[in-house]
């Protein structure tokens, strides 16, 4: 287990770096998004290799994104539900989903996704827009990207099988550990209230 947990920091420390360079992304397609605008109403000037490279760059960002995504618990979840349910059985419930759900869904998509890679390399794909770009970086993307949140998939089952073994903290626990609950925040706002009334009084 000590090994496998070893693996799992690993694949984190990996997800998290890929995370840091991705906002990255985003500042950059915000800055060619911005500049293509503003030299289209002064010059009277576009270029489809600006605008699809502002597409590839989201692209980027939601595909190779997602292992980050599931690392800091930011994907969707039902929190109204499963903050009732107890530590361990949403962790159960999160190795239920890993197993039967998501990494089929992932291989699945790989194995879709490969041979359009494949073609778009062999023949050279080119956008059909004037001075599009080159096609295949972008279909490179979706297999890349699965297998990234693949490998991320694996760390989080090591991190809730180790916890159900008493090995770890609750890795769910901890993710949500950043954004208050709604008892939380219902608690803050009684407090808030009983000082705005004794300030009235």
């Amino acid at each position: 287990m000590n090994s496998l947990l070893k693996f799992s920091r690993l694949v984190d420390a990996c997800s998290d770096l890929i995370g840091k360079v991705l906002f990255w992304f985003i500042l950059a397609a915000v800055f060619i998004s911005a500049g293509n605008a503003i030299v289209r109403k002064l010059f009277n000037m576009s270029s489809n290799a600006l605008l699809e490279i502002q597409w590839y760059l989201f692209a980027a960002v939601f595909m190779l994104g997602a292992g980050y995504a599931f690392l800091k618990n930011a994907h969707v979840r039902i929190d109204f539900v499963s903050n009732r349910f107890s530590p361990r059985l949403r962790n159960w419930i999160d190795i239920l989903g890993i197993l039967v759900f998501l990494v089929p869904l992932c291989l699945l998509l790989i194995k879709m996704s490969w041979p359009l890679f494949e073609n778009a390399w062999t023949s050279g794909e080119m956008s059909q827009n004037a001075g599009g770009l080159i096609r295949w970086p972008v279909y490179l993307m979706i297999p890349v990207g699965m297998a990234l949140l693949l490998l991320q998939a694996a760390s989080e089952l090591v991190k809730r099988i180790a916890f159900l073994r008493g090995l770890a903290p609750d890795p769910i626990g901890h993710g949500h550990a950043s954004h208050p609950d709604e008892t939380e925040i219902e608690r803050e706002i009684e407090e808030h209230a009983a000082h705005a009334n004794e300030e009235v009084r």
